[in-house]
């Protein structure tokens, strides 16, 4: 499976602006797809800023509780550098 999930990076990376990416995540990935990666995103973002419980970000952006546990906990079992190198990938 990992073969197949390089060339979808590889495709992700080749693309040339905002508007062919999303273009191809519109083929890609179903509008609730897209939804749910977006919402776990913000979920990471918030959980690094550490301003906002884990219930409120559930009620501030309608995502549920199950959700952001994974993510939490996904922070919690990897090591300060991994969490500060992601930190920095998606709070720029």
């Amino acid at each position: 499976m990992r073969a197949e999930w390089d060339s979808v990076l590889e495709k992700v990376l080749m693309q040339p602006d905002q508007q062919s990416l999303i273009v191809l995540f519109e083929l890609l990935l179903t509008e609730e797809e897209r939804s749910a990666v977006a919402g776990r995103l913000k979920v990471f973002q918030m959980l690094l800023q550490g301003e906002m419980s884990q219930r409120q970000i559930a009620q501030e952006f309608e995502i549920s509780i199950a959700t952001i546990t994974r993510c939490s906990n996904y922070l919690k079992h990897m090591p300060e550098s991994q969490r500060a190198e992601i930190k920095q990938l998606i709070m720029a």
